[in-house]
């Protein structure tokens, strides 16, 4: 069978995929970029977008309750129409959806085809029993939820965080299974359109990558809200229970399960990297199937690149993006850009929210290094206080002998944001003392940023 041939192939119109169809366009190369399913990939049809449209409805209806302490008042309860926090949602995927389509259909030199992209050989893709060949293969299919073969799981219904965007009713009682940051925006979300909700989690706390503290804060700030937090739960396993779903925590016997009307599991992702024959083309994939790159997004076969979730280099539509700006300096603008240059920050959006960036303190202490650390209350940041909302604390470690800052946590209002700041001196590589020396706006949150440098002192790390 003859092949159709192009100057490139790009396997998915996730995120990293139209923007790299949009440079290879300009510079005149004839582009086929396939996609099976949605173009937009998880942000736009499943994640970052829906989520974060969930999360300012949940907040609006939040603050709405809460109109007391601001000074004024609604009148009788907040009633919640899940019809139409669900349809807005839906508007937001359906309208970025056709951005980005329309995006596509704008290039002249790129050709959109529907169907599943499989490898046949190195350099040639099968899609729907045509083949297309091109010297340069760009693998961007993204990843899905994670459900493994839990006790009792195929007797359930559980839902996804693909699921749970599209969710048009209000769980009697959620139970989400997995404390870390998918399950932990959703049960802060449910919660406050009104559902019971539950967290049942593995570990001894939520979110154990982050530090002890950061991980003792954001459970505070969730029970305040009436979340019941269950970790520890060695034994998790589901059962019917009637019209319900018994969800149990651990094996002692005496221990009762959680009884929910619909259960989340947030127990992490896998690549969507099973069906797509990379065997036939020798490419190498990892023991949880993520497609192994070099520091250029390269694999092992000559002319194949894999950008995004499915190379196990960041799991955020940011570095996923990134990706693709990394392979585009390389081919198209002469440079030696490399992943190991990036810097990863990323946010828990639960409200208040948590920006990160760099080594937790735990790491940075057994890195072996003099350390500088500091930390300040929310409950000391004018611009929370006067918009009442002080949970949380932001926080900064740095190398005494370098003057670098190694990494900082800002969980509090405004902290998605107010990071940013901190992740352009750290990208810099500027020491201290050049943070130290902004003159930043009264009143916000990062014009503390310089204060709690001014408190860094030395730990007994």
């Amino acid at each position: 069978m003859s092949a159709r041939a192009f100057d490139a192939i790009i396997i998915g119109a996730g995120q990293a995929g139209p923007s790299l169809a949009g440079r290879l366009n300009d510079a005149g190369m004839k582009v086929a970029i396939i996609e099976r399913h949605l173009v937009g990939g998880t942000c736009v049809n499943t994640g970052c977008k829906p989520t974060k449209t969930l999360v300012a409805s949940a907040y609006a209806a939040h603050t709405a309750r809460r109109g007391a302490e601001y000074g004024f008042s609604v009148a009788g309860p907040v009633q919640v129409d899940m019809r139409a926090v669900a349809a807005r949602a839906r508007q937001v995927i359906l309208d970025s959806r056709a951005g980005n389509e329309t995006w596509l259909a704008s290039m002249p030199n790129v050709e959109l085809l529907r169907g599943h992209g499989r490898f046949v050989g190195p350099n040639i893709v099968e899609v729907d029993s045509e083949h297309l060949t091109a010297p340069r293969i760009f693998i961007n299919v993204g990843g899905r939820p994670l459900v493994p073969d839990m006790p009792g799981i195929k007797d359930i219904t559980v839902l996804t965080n693909t699921d749970m965007v599209a969710l048009d009713v209000l769980p009697r009682h959620l139970v989400v299974v997995g404390g870390s940051y998918i399950g932990l925006e959703f049960a802060q979300i449910f919660r406050r359109f009104g559902a019971e909700v539950t967290i049942v989690e593995r570990s001894d706390r939520l979110i154990a990558r982050e530090d002890p503290d950061i991980s003792h804060e954001v459970r505070t700030i969730l029970e305040l809200e009436g979340i019941t937090v269950r970790t520890g739960a060695n034994c998790i396993g589901f059962a019917s229970a009637g019209a319900d779903i018994a969800v149990s925590v651990d094996c002692e016997e005496t221990s009762a399960p959680v009884i929910g009307s619909h259960v989340l599991l947030a127990v992490g992702r896998r690549p969507n990297t099973d069906d797509l024959g990379l065997q036939a083309a020798g490419i190498t994939t990892d023991g949880r199937g993520y497609v192994v790159v070099d520091d250029q997004l390269q694999t092992n076969v000559p002319g194949v690149y894999a950008l995004g979730d499915c190379n196990g280099q960041g799991a955020f539509t940011h570095t996923a993006y990134n990706d693709y700006e990394i392979v585009a300096a390389n081919l198209l603008d002469g440079e030696d850009r490399r992943v190991s240059q990036r810097l990863t920050g990323y946010a828990l959006y639960i409200d208040p929210p948590l920006g990160r960036i760099g080594m937790t303190e735990a790491e940075a202490v057994k890195s072996g290094r003099r350390l500088l650390s500091s930390r300040r209350a929310m409950t000391r940041v004018g611009r929370a206080v006067e918009k009442g909302e002080t949970l949380g604390f932001m926080k900064i470690t740095a190398d005494a002998d370098t003057q670098r800052i190694l990494g900082a946590a800002i969980l509090g209002t405004g902290g998605d944001e107010a990071i940013h700041g901190i992740l352009d001196m750290m990208n810099a590589d500027q020491p201290l003392g050049t943070l130290r020396w902004a003159v930043p706006i009264h009143p916000t949150v990062s014009e503390l940023i310089p204060t709690v440098l001014l408190d860094l002192k030395p730990t007994d790390g």
